[in-house]
């Protein structure tokens, strides 16, 4: 691990200590396998428990700055959930991989999960947003060696990924807006 890119990720890991501060955080094994521990060799998922910010559990990667970055600009990930599970560390790892292999993900891209994000849930996509939930001061994240920006990832539906194809991402944020969605809820129905 080059000196620099375990600078970035101990910072992504302090800054996100110091926002979620009161919170319980910890770093949360992921394996990879040896093939796509290659193309985010330094990940690490840090798990955040309810607390004063926030009643649910975060979920954030450190280590796809250290991967991708160009000109010091970067992204890590975040997700919310309702409760503390193994399958939202292994998600983050599956994000940081799909970011990381060459699919670059950025603002407004979705990602296929490939089956239900929880068992019984029509959300099988993840939507790249801004977090929300816990705004700009998590959102950005300075480093020793450029920036990072900590974006959402968002559980939606198939018919939701389909609408905002047609009719763009700000309609379908329009959409959850209306609904009044809790992005927490793996049951939520679709918005459209």
């Amino acid at each position: 691990m080059s000196d620099a890119r375990l600078r970035a990720a101990d910072a992504v890991e302090s800054h996100v200590r110091a926002f979620f501060e009161g919170h319980s955080v910890e770093v949360a094994p992921c394996d990879l396998g040896p093939l796509r521990r290659e193309a985010v060799p330094d990940l690490r998922v840090l798990v955040v428990g309810p607390g004063p910010h926030s009643d649910s559990w975060a979920y954030v990667t450190a280590g796809c700055w250290a991967a991708m970055e160009q000109d010091g600009q970067g992204l890590e990930f975040v997700m919310t959930a309702h409760v503390r599970d193994q399958r939202f560390i292994d998600l983050m790892a599956m994000v940081a991989y799909y970011h990381c292999d060459g699919h670059r993900l950025g603002l407004e891209h979705s990602m296929p999960i490939g089956e239900p994000w929880v068992p019984g849930s029509t959300c099988d996509h993840l939507l790249i947003s801004l977090p929300y939930l816990h705004g700009p001061d998590l959102e950005h994240c300075p480093l020793p060696e450029g920036h990072v920006r900590i974006l959402w990832t968002l559980p939606v539906t198939t018919a939701e990924i389909e609408f905002r194809r047609r009719h763009g991402h700000e309609a379908l944020e329009h959409r959850f807006d209306a609904a009044g969605i809790i992005p927490t809820d793996p049951f939520r129905a679709s918005v459209v």
